[in-house]
């Protein structure tokens, strides 16, 4: 029988990541899985940030990430009961750590992700994370498109409820 082991889910505080959470929530409870919470610090976007030389704003990211996994990670132990759970930010372009250096480094044998993050503009320039992971991933990726239902073309709601969700509002 298939079993994934250790899934991994790339959250940005958008509504589709944290939607790739629940439906991966239910997925490692039904495989008895680890499930990985992972935040990227993009280096590659530092001229958003006036360079990631100054130590303040590097701070200040890694203090928004932390809080906000935590309290996502919190949210899943409690309200679904998944208490096998580890939090994790690394810094780096997401498109690799995603793809590669992540899931090498902690086994994963599935990402879950939502099917965009970035605004249209940014996906232009950029690229779509999720189109690379998916094509370039060396495990089983699981591309979140649809509601909590299953329901494609619905609006897109997340069960989960943070202060920097709440502040994207």
């Amino acid at each position: 029988m298939l079993k994934y082991n250790s899934i991994v889910v790339p959250l940005d505080t958008s509504k589709f990541a944290e939607l790739a959470l629940a439906k991966a929530i239910g997925v490692a409870t039904r495989n008895k899985s680890h499930l990985d919470l992972l935040s990227i610090i993009d280096t590659h976007q530092s001229n958003y940030y006036g360079g990631l030389s100054n130590g303040a704003i590097v701070n200040s990211l890694v203090e928004d990430a932390t809080e906000y996994l935590a309290e996502l990670a919190k949210q899943v132990k409690e309200k679904y009961g998944l208490t096998d759970i580890s939090t994790h930010i690394r810094f780096g372009n997401p498109k690799t750590v995603i793809a590669f250096d992540f899931t090498k480094d902690h086994q994963n044998d599935l990402i879950m992700m939502g099917a965009t993050g970035m605004g249209a503009l940014e996906r232009v320039m950029n690229g779509s994370v999720t189109d690379f992971v998916t094509r370039n991933a060396t495990c089983d990726v699981l591309v979140v498109r649809t509601n909590l239902a299953n329901e494609p073309g619905q609006k897109i709601e997340s069960p989960f409820r943070t202060k920097m969700s709440q502040d994207q509002e």
